[in-house]
């Protein structure tokens, strides 16, 4: 097995910590490889790959993408770019947690999101917990694990179950939680009831990533939206041709 260099997810991991409010850590989403090497060369000290934005480049609807697929995509991008990469992998495909750690060290991978959900449906939380803890024992440190809350997402507007889930996933030893689609006013609520980095999800034309970070959020992402934003771009392009 050809594991990530154990320097990047260090240096990865070192990124998320002590950040102040109103700095928090960027991360474009790069869809291949030539998306991949923008971002670095527009300075950015790393990036997370976005399971829509690379189901789209693959001819996908999203969370339609073959595993092999999908780690083929981001080992292309790991390989273009000399940054930490982290990768989207959706809810794990199924596999077992010591085969997951070994597929994303395979593909230069030093970061992970997980979801908590599928179909939109939620994971019983104590036993995602639990296969949080074996994803954690499987990469040791070479991992940073960020653990998707997807209450939101399945239209839970109560931020309790959120904040428990995100309790549960730290304790399971996640480096990092994701309430994806969480409501601004509501972030600060959720910063304060949970330990460790907060990643937010942004838009290109929605509150910056400073006005995220001044309500709590520790990292920030795009999901598919740069991706999107780009289509948008040649299709205009392609229209004035």
């Amino acid at each position: 097995m050809t594991a990530a260099p154990a320097g990047r997810a260090a240096v990865f991991r070192a990124l998320h910590l002590d950040r102040l409010p109103g700095d928090p850590l960027i991360l474009p989403g790069p869809w291949d490889a030539a998306s991949a090497r923008v971002f670095v060369d527009a300075g950015f000290p790393a990036l997370a790959t976005p399971s829509a934005g690379v189901a789209a480049s693959l001819g996908y609807e999203d969370g339609a993408t073959p595993a092999d697929e999908m780690f083929a995509a981001v080992a292309r991008i790991a390989r273009a770019v000399e940054v930490p990469v982290s990768a989207d992998v959706e809810d794990g495909y199924g596999l077992a947690p010591k085969e997951l750690v070994e597929r994303l060290l395979e593909a230069g991978a030093v970061g992970c999101n997980l979801e908590d959900s599928r179909a939109g449906v939620l994971r019983d939380p104590a036993r995602h917990a639990e296969w949080l803890a074996e994803v954690r024992a499987a990469a040791g440190d070479g991992l940073f694990v960020n653990a998707r809350v997807d209450t939101f997402a399945c239209g839970i507007t109560d931020p309790g179950p959120a904040v428990e889930r995100a309790r549960l996933y730290v304790a399971a030893g996640a480096d990092c939680v994701y309430p994806i689609g969480v409501p601004a006013d509501v972030l600060p609520l959720l910063r304060a009831g949970v330990e460790g980095p907060v990643n937010a999800s942004a838009t290109p034309d929605g509150l910056s990533a400073r006005e995220w970070g001044e309500l709590g959020a520790s990292r920030i992402t795009y999901g598919p939206g740069l991706q999107r934003a780009a289509a948008a771009a040649l299709q205009e392009i392609a229209g004035r041709l």
